[in-house]
């Protein structure tokens, strides 16, 4: 098996691993199309094995990465999966070799990510970085680690940016109370859920819904939150990065979590 390397020339005809089935998220997979046709002119790249299947890998430059970080002259990993039967198999160490390799002819500084302290859900696991040579770099009160893998010595260690330190701003209580959320294209799953699936959970509900669309870099990297792709808050509390939450049936359950 081997792995692909999407582009402006070739994305119109290959799947991008997420959602290519699910007819409810048509409309988020073409907009994710989208946004990475428009990445690839930043330096982003998007990976694949030739089959079809959840096993990719994305990156690009910190500095035009979707994330509120600062890591000079890193590469930022953007999704990173091997699910299914595909996991076990070395798929995620020959991308991330890729991704490695990549950096050093570029003469970058190294690599950096977004995980949790725990298993945060839409991001990779903390333990199979650390047990690559990834260490942490910074936390949040939230719960995100910054982990980096770099080559040598550097003058900047990388850092979250002040924006998802501080998160959601009390100092204005209308602004957080109910539901907010932040979330962006780059993954096809949260336009249908966060626009259809949320709205009608919190209507359901009575609660007041907030919806913050990141549309460009500058936006993204302003953000509360390290989880641009996804992240609920409720009352100005994060609360989770799982866009299942945004399901009737599973919303409950993450209201008496909170509880």
């Amino acid at each position: 098996m081997e792995n692909i390397t999407l582009t402006k020339e070739n994305i119109d005809t290959e799947h991008i691993c997420c959602a290519f089935s699910d007819k409810k998220c048509a409309d988020g997979y073409m907009k994710k199309k989208c946004w990475l046709t428009k990445a690839f002119e930043q330096g982003w790249v998007f990976r694949r094995l030739d089959e079809r299947a959840k096993v990719f890998i994305e990156y690009g430059p910190a500095e035009k990465a979707w994330i509120p970080i600062d890591a000079p002259n890193y590469l930022a990993l953007g999704c990173f999966w091997v699910s299914g039967k595909y996991k076990q198999q070395g798929h995620g160490k020959a991308l991330l070799r890729e991704a490695v390799d990549d950096a050093k002819r570029q003469g970058k500084s190294g690599l950096v990510a977004v995980v949790g302290a725990r298993k945060y859900h839409f991001m990779s696991d903390t333990k199979w970085f650390l047990r690559h040579g990834f260490e942490v770099c910074d936390t949040l009160p939230s719960g995100f680690l910054l982990v980096a893998l770099s080559f040598g010595e550097v003058e900047v260690r990388p850092s979250f940016k002040l924006c998802a330190k501080v998160g959601l701003n009390d100092d204005s209580p209308q602004e957080t109370k109910g539901c907010v959320v932040y979330y962006s294209n780059r993954c096809p799953f949260s336009e249908y859920h966060v626009n259809e699936s949320l709205v009608e959970s919190c209507k359901k509900r009575g609660l007041p819904l907030k919806i913050v669309r990141l549309e460009t870099i500058e936006q993204a990297q302003s953000a509360p939150t390290p989880a641009t792709i996804f992240s609920l808050f409720i009352d100005g509390e994060f609360i989770t990065t799982d866009i299942s939450v945004c399901i009737d049936t599973r919303f409950d359950k993450m209201l008496d979590k909170k509880r």
